[in-house]
């Protein structure tokens, strides 16, 4: 007698996700490459300038989900209700020899103002944040929405996958690996040193010399900056995030609609002594359910993993002192 091994196939739910600032660098192809899952089926856009354009020209694509755009903070309301799953690229690019922090004193108040209609209008979304300083930018959301009483720390993400992106394509590359076949955890922040590459923990199991671990953990914290000078003023990562936002998007619909999906991600937690910390959580329906330990650690990774703390906390500080004073 033969038996035939079944496999259990989760229902997908078409949902409505909602990306502010999909205009910009980062929304606009951020928005194409949603318009492309077939697990949204009402794709919200919304930015302070002409939408309009951007929704009518993704509107032609022949994908079935439908394509609306809200322009002005008179058609937030509407852009979020019924929203499951927010994406917030919201805010300014970096430009040469700007710091990630040297954003903070225009992109904190806009993730701010979105975080409060996002509490206001879908309070049980996922907020995912893209806007730099992410160190700071999350801190600041969760804050915003405990004041109003509807605070989460399962539903409230800093997008660092861009992070992991990097580190699989680098490492990936170095070794002659197959990229998709490469899978690094990136702990700690989203933010010069505070992004560490855990290597000593690369899927597959890889040998790297003192030097690679030094040259690659380097090049992948400076990544942003490698492509920021590369464009010559002409702007930051673009493309790069929006894929990278476009995967932990599909990762959070995945969990959803109940399938075990595991992102590093930069969240609330107690994995160290911050209380703000990015590392591999499990998301679900709840949003990210599970947050695992750094795990084992090499010499360099501990050390590296010191360093970072207190650059890390001072960021986090410097966001919840901005949410409380504003």
């Amino acid at each position: 007698m033969q038996v035939r091994a079944q496999r259990t196939q989760t229902a997908v739910e078409a949902r409505k996700v909602a990306v502010l600032g999909a205009g910009g660098g980062i929304g606009q192809p951020l928005s194409l490459l949603l318009k492309m899952n077939s697990r949204i089926d009402d794709l919200a856009l919304y930015d302070i300038g002409n939408i309009a354009g951007v929704a009518a020209d993704l509107g032609h694509c022949n994908t079935p989900n439908a394509v609306t755009g809200y322009q002005g903070p008179e058609n937030l309301a509407a852009c979020l209700e019924g929203t499951e799953v927010v994406v917030i690229p919201a805010g300014v690019p970096r430009k040469p020899g700007m710091t990630r922090d040297d954003l903070f004193s225009i992109n904190a108040g806009i993730v701010k103002g979105l975080v409060e209609a996002c509490g206001k209008h879908c309070p049980k979304a996922l907020i995912t944040i893209i806007s730099n300083p992410v160190n700071s930018t999350v801190p600041i959301a969760a804050e915003t929405l405990k004041s109003m009483g509807v605070y989460d720390p399962k539903r409230v993400l800093g997008v660092t996958t861009l992070d992991i992106v990097r580190a699989n394509t680098f490492v990936a590359e170095a070794k002659g690996l197959d990229v998709h076949d490469v899978d690094v955890p990136v702990v700690g922040g989203h933010a010069g040193i505070t992004i560490l590459p855990l290597l000593s923990q690369t899927t597959p199991t890889v040998e790297f010399t003192k030097e690679e671990i030094e040259k690659l953990t380097v090049r992948i914290q400076n990544a942003g900056t490698e492509v920021v000078e590369a464009k010559a003023g002409a702007g930051s990562a673009t493309l790069s995030m929006a894929y990278a936002a476009a995967r932990f998007t599909e990762s959070c619909l995945r969990g959803l609609d109940g399938e075990e999906v595991y992102e590093c991600a930069y969240v609330e937690s107690a994995v160290t002594d911050l209380p703000y910390f990015s590392s591999k959580v499990k998301l679900g329906p709840a949003g990210a359910e599970e947050i695992f330990p750094i795990g084992k650690v090499t010499e360099y990774e501990a050390e590296c993993l010191e360093k970072l703390k207190p650059e890390l906390m001072g960021s986090i500080e410097k966001g919840i002192a901005f949410a409380k004073e504003n």
